[in-house]
């Protein structure tokens, strides 16, 4: 798998989530704006609702926005074997009950199931923190709430 292709979809997704972000961010400021939503007296609280909800959209686009920078920025290397697993590795993973999933460890802000079934998680999320720096064969544990979790590391690229 072209690790520079999945990149590419992790930032199309980025930018179709950013577009509905803004388009959101417009509809509440308009509702937050309009002269219907001026509130009358004190529990009338439509229009200010609103205007938390724009807020809070905003902020969602910033984030979307500075992800996008993240991934634009990010160059994946080839698997190491030396060094282990870091960041832009493609690993696939077998649980306890011989399940296998495809993680492609990326930067911050790209946490998404692509089309091809790879999951993009970022080396923040605790997956991906126990993943760095194992190699093909190892273990990997990660607690889940109660639940203890398990995988074996099949392949590395």
């Amino acid at each position: 798998m072209d690790k520079f292709l999945l990149q590419q979809q992790v930032l199309e997704r980025l930018a179709e989530d950013l577009r509905q972000a803004e388009q959101a961010v417009r509809v509440a400021h308009e509702t937050a704006t309009h002269e219907e939503n001026i509130a009358e007296n004190k529990y009338d609280t439509l229009g200010l609702e609103a205007a938390y909800l724009a807020t809070g959209q905003a902020r969602r686009a910033e984030g979307i926005r500075q992800a996008m920078v993240n991934w634009r920025q990010f160059r994946p290397r080839p698997y190491d074997a030396s060094k282990g697993i870091q960041l832009g590795a493609l690993v696939c993973l077998v649980d306890a009950d011989d399940k296998q999933q495809q993680l492609f460890l990326g930067p911050d802000g790209g946490s998404m199931k692509l089309v091809s079934g790879i999951q993009v998680i970022s080396s923040e999320a605790p997956l991906g923190r126990a993943m760095l720096g194992k190699c093909e064969g190892d273990e990997v544990w990660i607690q889940v709430t109660t639940i203890q979790q398990q995988f074996e590391v099949l392949r590395v690229y």
